[in-house]
């Protein structure tokens, strides 16, 4: 598609993000759009706390319109953006949290507001309210003898309907939604540090369900092996929003199958990007730049690699509408 095609954003950015990081943006919406035109995958991995952000009022659109094929996010994505869902009216923003006082945040957690940046997620009408729906969901499958994915758990609970007297957005612009619509594959690494997991894990130490009910991180990983090998004849990209866990569990799946299974012939990651505000500094992985990734086996001398350091909350809508046209 050419640019005059294209929508007023994309024009927009096309032609006043020149240079540095507005360049690269630019860069690697092209570069992710090449990816999917010639029929290769692409993994977006979430992390930071882009649900609370309300990316899925973008992101849901690139799922549906299939400019994903799997996801990789943290356990708190998973939960955020349901929360959002049906408790939206409950939260709270605070635009001057930068000079809240430690009383002023003890204050909010009395009041049950938990604070990410400038939002607070209301404690009883976002995790409660989903707590006593899911945890049905979880004790109906383990009486059944059957164990499933946090995420596959989520996508029952959202499939039931059981939320739908809660919803207080519209239902288009939850990105799990979309994906539990769409069956998408997911993994959620370190789910367990998650406000579900660790809801989760009271109920374990409680008694009241086994912690085997709930299928583990390794379980992900075999899973993701299983998924890389089978989709990555045409090439699979992986598009990092963040840093973190979120994308270090997965692209690692490429040497674990290449280096520790043997299997050589398993290709590299054929695209790589990350948004992310880390710099690089002594240790940092989150701030490596993508040439570190090389030495690790994970992406080749001649994949194409993008390093976006900009906020991803800016960033990601815009690369987003490029590859949807707007």
């Amino acid at each position: 598609m050419s640019t005059k095609d294209k929508g007023a954003i994309s024009q927009f950015i096309e032609k006043y993000y020149l240079h540095f990081n507005a360049a690269s943006v630019v860069d690697a919406a092209k570069a992710y759009e090449v990816q999917i035109n010639k029929g290769s995958k692409m993994l977006v991995s979430l992390a930071g706390a882009m649900s609370t952000a309300e990316l899925g009022k973008i992101f849901a659109e690139i799922i549906r319109q299939d400019k994903v094929h799997i996801i990789s996010c943290t356990g708190a994505n998973l939960e955020e953006d349901i929360m959002n869902l049906v408790a939206h009216s409950h939260y709270k923003r605070v635009p001057n949290y930068r000079d809240l006082t430690p009383q002023q945040e003890w204050d909010l957690l009395e009041h049950g507001l938990n604070r990410v940046t400038d939002t607070c997620i209301p404690e009883e009408e976002a995790f409660r309210r989903l707590q006593q729906h899911i945890f049905k969901i979880w004790k109906d499958a383990e009486e059944k003898g059957e164990r499933f994915f946090p995420h596959e758990f989520m996508y029952k609970m959202l499939l039931s309907g059981v939320l739908e007297q809660y919803y207080e957005i519209d239902i288009k612009d939850s990105w799990v939604y979309a994906a539990a619509k769409a069956n998408l594959p997911m993994v959620v690494p370190g789910w367990e540090d998650s406000t579900m997991g660790n809801i989760f894990a009271s109920y374990v130490v409680k008694g009241e369900l086994k912690a085997s009910t709930m299928k583990s991180g390794i379980e992900y990983m075999t899973f993701l092996a299983d998924w890389y090998t089978e989709n990555s004849k045409e090439g699979i990209g992986f598009f990092q929003i963040g840093g973190g866990i979120a994308g270090d569990f997965p692209i690692c799946v490429v040497p674990m199958l290449y280096q520790d299974l043997e299997r050589t012939d398993t290709p590299f990651w054929n695209y790589f990007c990350q948004i992310s505000d880390s710099t690089t500094s002594y240790g940092s992985y989150s701030g490596a730049v993508p040439n570190e990734k090389i030495t690790w086996g994970k992406l080749d001398v001649d994949t194409p690699k993008f390093i976006i350091e900009s906020d991803a909350t800016i960033v990601a809508p815009l690369i987003f509408a490029y590859l949807l046209d707007m």
